[in-house]
Parts: C-alpha cells; structure tokens; sequence
C-alpha cells in the first residue's frame, strides 16, 4: 500500500483485540517517531509507553473517562520538553508542540502500515497525567494514544475538498 493509501484507510479505532502488539511491530511504530523532523534538530519529546491494565485505567480515567482506552493494549503518552526545543518558531512561539505532533503522527501511521489502530487523544487532564507516571513539571503532556489491533473498522467522516484548503500565491 502506498503512503497516500495509509493515509487514506487510516481510522481513529475506539475498539481493540486483547492481541499484545509484537515487540518488533512496536519498535518499529516508535522508530517511525524517533525519525520525525524537530526545529533544529532538537527532537524535544519522549513517549511513554504504558502496558500494565491498572495504569492504562488510571489513564483512561483521567482522560474524561474514556475507558475504551484501558482495552488497548498499549497506551503511547506524547510528552513534550519545552526546555530543549527551539523557543522561536515564527519569532513567537516554542516549536514542541508542533515537534511533538509530528513525532507522533509519525508514530499513527507507521501503526496504521503495521495494522494497528490509533486514536489521538487530546481529552485529558495534563496535572493528572503527569501524577499517574511520574512525569516532571517541566514536562509537557501533548497527547496520548491507544495502540493495538483494531476491533472495529469506522467508516470514513469525510474531508474538506482541496479547494476549501489550499490558497495560491496568497490566503
């Protein structure tokens, strides 16, 4: 399949199988984000990887209740380092929010070619996040993902045409 193709056929899944995700399959969807492009190079993140059921509840729990989370056998927590990212990105802004999410979209679409489901996660509670895992105050949560093999297959919700998007040579 190409990369346009994944791309296309990739779904936020909300349902999972109990299957363990293969430790190579996993590398590889952690690879894929090691080699994501950062401002400058500062690469300013770590993921988490979170397997044990009690954690993933606690989670779950902390991200407004979206237990469907806990089912997953792998939770990916996106933590940002403002502190060794590039502090002015446009001249006005810290370039690890947009560092992070590269990273990890990244991380989706190499689980999306590996047949694994993701879903971003956006809906949570940072302060209870980063209590749960030990994350310091420095540390920026970004986002959280389930990770595993799909139990579902949502239909697509559609996107803006090209036109509605794209702007040439000027807005």
């Amino acid at each position: 399949m190409s990369l346009l193709d994944t791309i296309r056929e990739r779904r936020s899944v909300r349902e999972y199988y109990g299957r363990p995700v293969p430790e190579d399959a996993l590398s590889r969807v952690l690879e894929a984000a090691r080699l994501a492009p950062s401002a400058k190079n500062l690469q300013p993140w770590k993921f988490i990887v979170v397997t044990d059921a009690g954690i993933k509840k606690r989670l779950a729990k902390a991200s407004f209740d979206q237990m469907f989370m806990a089912r997953a056998p792998v939770i990916v927590v996106a933590c940002g380092l403002p502190g060794q990212a590039y502090g002015r990105m446009g001249r006005y802004m810290s370039s690890w929010p947009v560092d992070v999410a590269i990273a990890l979209e990244h991380l989706v679409l190499q689980a999306a070619e590996e047949g694994l489901g993701t879903c971003w996660i956006g809906a949570f509670e940072e302060a209870e996040i980063k209590d749960i895992l030990g994350i310091p105050a420095d540390v920026r949560v970004l986002a959280l993902t389930p990770l595993g093999y799909p139990a579902e297959k949502p239909a697509s919700r559609g996107r803006k045409a090209l036109e509605e998007i794209v702007g040439h040579e000027k807005f």
